[in-house]
């Protein structure tokens, strides 16, 4: 009888974001842990000099690394690195320079190059400044369209998607209408069965206004029924204090945010195991931790793991279950 194959695991990219923050010291802390690599297939498109120089900032024996030019050559247990220049990156720890927003850039968009051509199944975002977030997210959207995809926030407790993501509130209310809302509602349900399995997942949808009593709901609760006319399983709108405070979002798979701040706070207030997100919606994984660079901490070891670990927790069980398919 012949043994069953090996799972195929997954390999993921990750970028190592601006190296003068807090990037390579949560990647080295993530990858010291020797069982991360039996879920996945690390591939740091950063360089090498860099990481050396956080590792023994650091004091750490662990993760040693593997340098590889081609993705497709990564090695399954190593930490591999693809270096994105030759030449030696001046490290100014806890400054914003134009060189490191530069090379974090270079390295979203090799990773994002590889995984375009299908030869990553997943990408993490190390933490960057808000200017070079928004670049990726805009190269992101430019190459794989869809108008309907959101931004899905997790923690081990609970999942929060953005209907209208980070902008100011008045531009995040002008685009919300009945259609909007339920094609949002429809991509949450699809990312819900898709990426995590569920069968039958449940929503809870948020109002615009605190008792989500207001004439401006009416079209989140025309919403939601037209939804439920597709066979979705959503359900209110609920306030934040009745859904939240009142403990009822125990009793869905997830919440749709209408907008940034209404989704972002009770996450973070109620986090377990750090919060990241990735978007949903989208044929690729692309996945992050919700937080920045921390440039106040860098090179103090205060930096916590948890987020960017659970980003990539998150971005191998998204791409684990679309394998699966």
């Amino acid at each position: 009888m012949q043994d069953a194959p090996t799972p195929k695991l997954p390999r993921v990219a990750l970028t190592h974001g601006d190296f003068n923050g807090i990037g390579y010291e949560v990647i080295l802390k993530t990858f010291a842990d020797a069982r991360m690599f039996e879920m996945l297939t690390p591939v740091l498109y950063g360089q090498s000099k860099a990481f050396a120089y956080y590792k023994k900032n650091f004091g750490l024996d662990s993760p040693n690394y593997a340098l590889t030019r081609d993705v497709r050559q990564a090695s399954p247990g190593k930490f591999n690195i693809i270096n994105i220049v030759e030449n030696e990156l001046k490290i100014e720890p806890g400054a914003a320079t134009e060189l490191s927003a530069e090379m974090s850039v270079i390295s979203m968009k090799k990773a994002f190059e590889d995984m375009r051509s299908g030869h990553t199944d997943a990408l993490v975002m190390a933490p960057d400044s808000s200017k070079v977030a928004q670049i990726s997210q805009d190269f992101l959207f430019s190459n794989f369209k869809n108008a309907d995809a959101l931004r899905l926030m997790v923690n081990d407790i609970m999942r929060i998607a953005i209907a209208t993501d980070d902008m100011p509130l008045e531009e995040a209310l002008a685009q919300i209408d009945i259609r909007f809302l339920v094609a949002k509602m429809t991509t949450l349900s699809v990312a819900l069965k898709t990426d995590f399995g569920i069968n039958a997942p449940k929503i809870a949808v948020l109002g615009l206004n605190p008792h989500a009593i207001t004439d401006e709901d009416d079209k989140v609760l025309k919403a939601v029924a037209d939804a439920q006319h597709k066979g979705i399983l959503a359900f209110g709108p609920f306030s934040v204090s009745q859904l939240f405070v009142d403990g009822q979002w125990r009793k869905y798979d997830a919440v749709l945010a209408m907008y940034y701040d209404q989704g972002v706070f009770p996450l973070k207030l109620m986090t377990v195991g750090g919060c990241a997100y990735y978007w949903a919606g989208l044929p690729v994984v692309c996945a992050a931790p919700l937080h920045g660079p921390a440039f106040d901490i860098v090179n103090t070891n205060q930096a916590s793991p948890d987020a960017y670990r659970k980003a990539v927790y998150l971005a191998r069980d998204v791409a684990a279950h679309r394998m699966e398919q």
